[in-house]
């Protein structure tokens, strides 16, 4: 039997991503208006539930939310609900619940009331049906995560593309019980009200939606228990609650503030979820009518909503045309764990900029920020260290610092686990002779930044930087497919430099994995030895706190690359030169 070889056609890859990006550009300088109005929409509604739930002592609203589960779900959950409130009061994370509240309540308000309608035509309409049914498959297929990335460029980094990214995240369950639940009508009934003339109106309103209501609530239970799921995942991009105070705890490592936060996300679905689970048809509704008590419970939102416009105080936001009014007092930073984040909160402190916000999130939600701001020429300030490729891609500058409060140059140092030196010497003695400079790592970053894929950029970069290579591998022993795992944060000088490390560590014969984690984990799993190695700790200063913390169980082999800057950052043609000028 003969046997043909035959040549795998190479088939050139479909820029499905550049169309993505370009549609993406399109919508956001197009409706560059609309985006702007429900941006100042949302956070106003928000602000006001925030106020309203926010109003008089907290005891006030613990008892309200009490005697509202123990009208809709009986007394033992009422107590229940007391109980769990006074301790995340205790805990303290009182606070971080209202905003997380009123975050899941705005975004459960949205899928009623374009969820329950979109439903109601679905089911009316065949063709609507068939239409609207694969999109809901595919958003409820795709991750979550991914709904952040247009809200960011949408409607910028902050509490509202959180809330968007919840809503479109949540909405699929309403619309689709909502459409179950009216095409589960009976046609004896349908064909009833039909013999008796009633309009369509009429039909739906006194037959299909009160027939249809028990599934329509299921639908809504559902919705407000999705985006209660997407706290945490919306704190990827500043919003702020509970997810914030999660998100936070995993990237410092903070078990104990974790499962506290945590803990206080349980209580807040076990509220919600009792609800808006009885809401049809309360515990209670025998002794008092349902009518009465959700007018009393909507009276009194409005009344208090009314009363605090009226007595609220502006604040003094200075001078209307000055920075601080321009940024409304936000400084965008990163992941909360990042070091540079510490040192930003010591800058607030120490320069008494008690008016202003850091606002955390992502180092991919803080440079599209800034891309945002930057196309549009408006001011912004940011959390900003180099080497980064921003710095070649836009024209920025940092601010003075006087009180050096981010403090001066810094070094990326390589961090190996103890015993790896005697596991895979070769291995190590790459690692401790790895070093380059600010202008190879840069290379690497522009590469990524303008498509390439990291393994590819840092392939290229090796290839044409054989002599520099060759100065890292010099004496050492070559591997023999033994595995490494090397772990790096999210940055893209971590990622540059990892890719690089990785792929020399790769050719000279050891099976290399890379693992990219939070900072917390990433010192945690060498000191653990789950890890083998890092090459982005940045010393002395900015991941001084870890470093103190796991020093006694890691093996510090020193910079890899010297001369780091960290600081607070803007674009050249904003009219400010140092930190101090934004007193």
């Amino acid at each position: 039997m003969k046997w043909r070889v035959i040549d795998q056609v190479n088939i050139k890859k479909i820029p499905l991503g550049e169309w993505i990006d370009s549609l993406v550009d399109w919508i956001t300088i197009t409706f560059a208006g609309l985006f702007s109005f429900l941006t100042t929409a949302i956070e106003g509604l928000l602000n006001i539930l925030v106020d309203v739930l926010s109003a008089g002592p907290p005891i006030v609203l613990m008892i309200v939310l009490a005697l509202l589960v123990t009208y809709t779900s009986k007394w033992p959950l009422g107590i229940f609900t007391i109980i769990s409130l006074l301790l995340i009061e205790n805990l303290g994370y009182w606070d971080s619940s209202i905003q997380t509240l009123a975050i899941v309540i705005l975004s459960g308000l949205l899928t009623v009331v374009i969820g329950i309608p979109v439903g109601i035509w679905c089911a009316q309409r065949k063709s609507v049906r068939n239409i609207v049914t694969p999109i809901l498959d595919f958003m409820q297929t795709m991750p979550a995560f991914v709904y952040l990335i247009p809200s960011i460029l949408f409607f910028g980094i902050g509490v509202v593309p959180g809330i968007i990214a919840s809503f479109i995240f949540a909405i699929a369950p309403t619309i689709r019980m909502t459409n179950l639940g009216i095409q589960e009508v009976p046609n004896d009934l349908i064909e009833a009200s039909n013999a008796f003339g009633s309009s369509s109106s009429q039909k739906l309103f006194k037959v299909q939606l009160p027939l249809a209501t028990p599934t329509i609530m299921a639908g809504v239970n559902q919705s407000i228990m999705l985006a209660l799921s997407m706290v945490v995942t919306a704190s990827l991009v500043g919003a702020p609650g509970l997810g914030a105070d999660v998100y936070r705890a995993v990237s410092q490592i903070n078990v104990g503030q974790g499962f506290e936060a945590g803990l206080s996300i349980v209580f807040i679905a076990i509220i919600l979820d009792r609800i808006s689970q009885n809401l049809r048809n309360p515990a209670y509704k025998h002794i008092i009518s349902p009518k009465i008590v959700f007018s009393i419970l909507a009276v009194l939102v409005v009344v208090t909503a009314l009363i605090l416009a009226f007595t609220k105080e502006e604040a003094a936001t200075g001078n209307p045309g000055g920075i601080s009014a321009q940024t409304d007092y936000k400084i965008i930073g990163i992941e909360p764990g990042a070091g540079i984040m510490t040192q930003a909160r010591n800058a607030i402190k120490d320069y008494g900029l008690d008016n202003w916000q850091l606002v955390e999130g992502s180092s991919a939600a803080m440079v599209a920020e800034l891309k945002k701001a930057y196309d549009q020429k408006e001011p912004i300030i940011i959390t900003g260290w180099s080497p980064h490729w921003m710095f070649s891609s836009f024209d920025l500058k940092y601010l003075d610092d006087p009180n050096e409060t981010f403090g001066g140059s810094e070094d990326i140092n390589t961090i190996a686990r103890k015993g790896l030196e005697q596991d895979a010497p070769g291995a190590y003695k790459i690692l401790d002779q790895f070093s380059w400079e600010t202008s190879d790592m840069e290379e690497v970053m522009v590469h990524v930044e303008e498509g390439m894929d990291s393994a590819e950029a840092a392939e290229e970069w090796i290839a044409a930087h054989q002599d520099k290579v060759a100065e890292w591998t010099n004496g050492a022993q070559a591997g023999n497919n033994e595995p490494i795992k090397l772990v790096y944060v999210a940055w893209d000088t971590e990622i540059a430099s990892t890719n690089v490390i990785g792929k020399v560590l790769e050719q000279n014969g050891y099976n290399v994995t890379l693992s990219q984690v939070e900072v917390g984990p990433m010192f945690a799993s060498v000191a653990n030895g789950s890890a083998d190695a890092m090459v982005a700790a940045w010393l002395p200063s900015t991941h001084l706190e870890y470093y103190n913390t796991y020093k006694n169980d890691i093996v510090d082999l020193g910079p890899n690359l010297q001369g780091t800057k960290n600081g607070l950052v803007v674009p050249e043609y904003v009219e400010i030169d140092s930190i101090e000028d934004l007193k």
